[in-house]
């Protein structure tokens, strides 16, 4: 049983009860009749090949409100997307699959890159770019969409209340919410997970908190429960205007973008599943360029980035001085998960878990150095409403390219 807590400045909607999945998809379909909904499947083609996406198909199939599926199909030959294009064609929404190593797609990203307007780096931030630009440019040929979703694709506990809770605030004609954030407690079958939200985000922001004292855009990051969560929902109108990030810092660049467009009114988290478990990423604490370790990098150099353009000044001293702050502060919520982990009966590592904040405290280092050395640095691909603007035709022809992809 969830509590009803509010306690951040942005709204949180509970769980408070099981409410049949056939009512609120029922009142989902009569908001459709004012707000359509889109549903983006960032995806690689391995995924197609595991345990989850299998799970998630078949839950969509019986999904009765969404105007569109987009598809994002990363590293498939053409034999692969045309096994795609099979395995998606159960589903009985409209569909369309954006084979983004296919010739038609790396045609207009060479063509936005000599405009300077193309993600520099393959990975989840570009493909969910794309399908966020063919959403959008969808609209400019009379087949728009009002809300847009996403989740990822490697979610093995999936089921149909994960998306009726994600669009419904969103979705809601009397609603003023236009972004919204799931969050769900991380349980591995008997011990906690979530570790770089745990172990390193919190830590990260409360000690940033400590050290520059009262700050909003601190306030509002640590009101989320879940702020690496990879499912959320947004406004149509939101998504031409923020930029995303295509590195790993993907989750917490578009909190940050919401928060510079937004009034927090408008935002909003929602418990989305009682359970949740997807592929683990390795700590890979021998090699900085590969899993946790490359993310924790990644999200401190997004939150240093987002406190320049507020007005905080970072030196080397001042890295220094959070190395050892969130060290304190990871250190007291790790006492606190052990004991959280005991009354519940769960398995509690500590040795890994202290290792863990080791190799985040690392990150820190490693980031605010990066950031430091390259201040420059602009990791965020334009918004959608500049490459429209710059290039004027490119959403009818990025239509007509996935159109023949799929035809």
């Amino acid at each position: 049983m969830s509590d009803f807590m509010q306690d951040g400045v942005i709204a949180t909607l509970h769980k408070l009860r099981d409410r049949p999945i056939d009512e609120l998809e029922a009142e989902l379909v009569a908001f459709s009749r004012r707000r359509s909904m889109t549903l983006v499947l960032p995806s690689l083609y391995s995924e197609l090949e595991g345990e989850a996406l299998p799970r998630i198909v078949d839950a969509l199939r019986k999904v009765p409100y969404l105007a569109q599926i987009v598809i994002g199909l990363d590293r498939a030959t053409e034999a692969e997307f045309q096994h795609a294009r099979a395995f998606f064609a159960c589903l009985p929404q409209p569909k369309r699959i954006l084979w983004n190593d296919g010739p038609r797609l790396r045609e207009l990203d060479a063509e936005l890159a000599s405009h300077g307007l193309a993600p520099t780096q393959m990975g989840k931030g570009r493909n969910v770019w794309y399908c966020f630009g063919y959403s959008l440019a969808r609209g400019k040929t009379g087949q728009g969409t009002d809300c847009i979703g996403l989740h990822d694709c490697d979610i093995l506990t999936y089921d149909r209340y994960l998306p009726a809770r994600l669009f419904y605030p969103v979705a809601d004609p009397t609603s003023e919410i236009k972004f919204s954030k799931g969050y769900y407690s991380r349980i591995d079958q008997d011990r906690l997970s979530g570790r770089v939200t745990r172990l390193f985000v919190l830590p990260l922001i409360r000690s940033l908190r400590t050290m520059l004292g009262a700050n909003a855009y601190l306030e509002y990051l640590d009101s989320f429960r879940y702020p690496l969560s990879g499912e959320f929902a947004l406004r149509s109108d939101v998504v031409e205007s923020i930029r995303i990030p295509d590195d790993w810092g993907l989750e917490i660049g578009v909190l940050s973008e919401v928060y510079r467009n937004l009034h927090t009114r408008q935002i909003c988290q929602v418990d989305i599943a009682d359970v949740y478990d997807h592929k683990h990423q390795a700590l890979s604490a021998e090699d900085a360029g590969k899993g946790l370790s490359r993310m924790s990098t990644e999200i401190a150099k997004s939150v240093f980035r987002k406190l320049a353009t507020e007005g905080v000044v970072l030196s080397s001293g001042f890295i220094r001085t959070l190395k050892a702050t969130y060290l304190r502060s990871a250190l007291d919520m790790l006492g606190r998960y052990k004991i959280d982990a005991s009354i519940n009966g769960l398995n509690f590592d500590c040795h890994g878990e202290e290792q863990a904040i080791e190799n985040f405290m690392q990150g820190i280092i490693t980031a605010g150095t990066q950031f430091l050395e390259n201040p420059l640095e602009v990791p965020f691909i334009p918004n959608w409403a500049r490459v429209f603007d710059a290039v004027p035709d490119f959403g009818e022809r990025f239509v007509a390219a996935v159109e023949a992809d799929n035809a």
